[in-house]
Parts: structure tokens; sequence; C-alpha cells
């Protein structure tokens, strides 16, 4: 499903006009990508998490050059589902 789709079945279900919909996806999105360049995790209650992993410092290889690099600490964004959620989504693919 697109951000598009995403947007059209909002604005059917609801009958709010697509381009504040629009608006108001993007904003939601922005909020969450804000939160999370300042590294604050973001929880959704009965949806799932946006939190930032850390990653370690590491060796790694590049394998064209054979030669060994090294991987910087760094953090990453991750989503994190919860139970109801996961639970959810398993019991409608066991369904099928």
């Amino acid at each position: 499903m697109t951000k598009a789709e995403i947007v059209a079945e909002i604005a059917s279900k609801t009958g709010i006009e697509k381009v504040a919909v629009q608006a108001t996806v993007e904003a939601f999105m922005d909020s969450i990508k804000n939160s999370l360049s300042s590294d604050e995790n973001v929880y959704l209650r009965g949806f799932g998490s946006f939190i930032i992993k850390k990653r370690a410092e590491k060796t790694g290889r590049n394998i064209s050059k054979n030669t060994t690099i090294i991987i910087p600490a760094h953090n990453i964004p991750a989503f994190k589902p919860a139970k109801t959620f996961v639970n959810n989504v398993k019991s409608n693919v066991a369904a099928k």
C-alpha cells in the first residue's frame, strides 16, 4: 500500500478532503522523522514504536579491493510492532 492509497482510503472513510488528509499524513511523518532525528523514540499504543537502534563499531570487508574497513558506530531508525498488532497479523495470515 502506498502513501497515496492510504490518503485515499482515509479520505473515503472519513469524508475529509484528500488534500487535508495528505497534509495530515505528511505532518505525522515529519513529526516522527523529527523526533527520531532528535534521538527521541515515538510510541503509538496498540500500533508500535519507532525507535532508534544503536549500532556498534565493527570491521567490514571491501570485497572488490580485498581490504578491511572500519564501520563507525551509528544510529538507525527501526519499527517495533505492538504485541496486539503482531497477533492480529498472525491470526489473519493463519486464517488465509
